[in-house]
């Protein structure tokens, strides 16, 4: 009779234990994908502005394309991929309220890897402001402020 309660408590606390964790998984399923504004930087006798359609998160990792334009430098201009590591516990952190750094890469349409460091500082569970460096070369990196709203995979369809 002791060994059938033992085992009856071990299944319980299995389940309640799997019960919690879809819970987390079903939580952080509210951060699907990330909705980054346009951004706009000065460069010598010019700016960059930079445009991205929204974010999609898969395994640790948002994934999106970008456009980049090099004003009055159009020769300049391009275009490519962008992925940004930001891990479970990070979105815990940004619901709570807490700033939190990230890296990435970008990586051009010819092939040119662009590394990515980051700042996301929230107004709110699912919105505030994030701060891009983008390394275009070992001596020139562009800075970009702009604001982000995270959002549940399917609302943002």
């Amino acid at each position: 009779m002791a060994m059938v309660r033992r085992l009856l408590y071990i299944f319980l606390g299995l389940a309640v234990g799997a019960s919690f964790s879809r819970a987390a998984e079903t939580d952080l399923a509210r951060y699907g994908t990330a909705e980054i504004a346009p951004a706009r930087t000065s460069i010598y006798i010019g700016s960059v502005s930079m445009t991205f359609p929204v974010f999609i998160r898969k395994g640790g990792t948002y994934w999106s394309t970008y456009s980049a334009r090099v004003f009055p430098y159009f020769f300049y201009n391009e275009h490519g991929h962008l992925s940004i590591d930001v891990s479970d516990d990070q979105l815990r952190q940004l619901a709570r309220g807490e700033t939190i750094e990230f890296k990435g890469r970008g990586l051009s349409s010819d092939s040119e890897e662009r590394p990515i460091e980051g700042k996301v500082t929230p107004t709110d569970a699912t919105s505030g402001k994030i701060k891009v460096r983008v390394y275009v070369s070992k001596h020139i990196q562009l800075i970009f402020n702009t604001t982000y709203r995270l959002k549940p995979a399917a609302a943002a369809q």
